[in-house]
């Protein structure tokens, strides 16, 4: 399948309606042609596995092609070159936390979450903190201190007002605290020390966190998942 011929299937499975949506939900919508994600989905099954084309398909402005390059492309074809390059197209969340999905499994990921972390552009910054989200949700086997350096991170940004970003930090805070009840804990003490920030910022992301993390309901299942695995 060519890049041309990627496109004209996108156009041929958009929708006006879901196209008229998108800027609702803080997306972009000038680049975009309206493909709902599960489409993109069955697309993506249906092209397979192809690192090149997805090569190409980042190269184009089409929002939706960006999406499902995403999905095609082979993490472990990343270099680390492409990883900032890649990163570099991004200009909604959507196209951030889509693609972070595939660029955790690349051995840069790592690296670049530090790297990321304080950078001034708004989507390579969420980056930073998106990936975060990723590892502590799908990486099993990653140690309890893994995640204390990041939560350094997330207490030393909190002050960043930004929508997308706050977001991720936010994100990222709550996602750590829900790991296992240890770094609940530490997440908890992480929020209770952004709040003394006393920025507007950094009042919503502890509030926030902290609303969640101390949730009866939520301390349920994080201490049923610590001590009956």
């Amino acid at each position: 399948m060519t890049v041309e011929q990627v496109i004209e299937e996108l156009k041929q499975i958009s929708s006006l309606e879901h196209l008229q949506k998108l800027s609702h939900f803080g997306i972009e919508d000038s680049k975009a042609l309206g493909v709902k994600i599960p489409d993109l989905r069955l697309l993506a099954k249906k092209i397979g596995k192809n690192h090149l084309l997805a090569l190409e398909l980042w190269k184009t402005d089409v929002h939706e092609a960006h999406l499902l390059a995403s999905m095609i492309a082979d993490a472990n074809s990343i270099s680390e070159k492409d990883f900032d390059w890649i990163v570099d197209t991004f200009d909604s969340w959507d196209k951030c936390d889509c693609t972070c999905d595939l660029l955790v499994e690349t051995p840069f990921a790592e690296d670049k979450m530090y790297q990321y972390a304080d950078n001034e552009c708004v989507f390579v910054k969420r980056t930073s903190f998106v990936l975060m989200c990723y590892f502590a949700v799908h990486k099993k086997k990653k140690p309890d201190d893994f995640f204390y350096p990041l939560l350094n991170l997330i207490e030393r940004e909190a002050w960043d007002e930004r929508n997308f970003v706050r977001k991720a930090v936010n994100w990222a805070l709550r996602q750590i605290g829900k790991r296992n009840e240890y770094l609940r804990l530490k997440a908890i003490e992480t929020a209770e020390r952004i709040l003394k920030q006393e920025t507007k910022s950094a009042r919503w992301i502890a509030n926030d966190a902290l609303r969640e993390l101390r949730n009866e309901k939520v301390i349920a299942r994080v201490r049923k998942k610590t001590f009956n695995s």
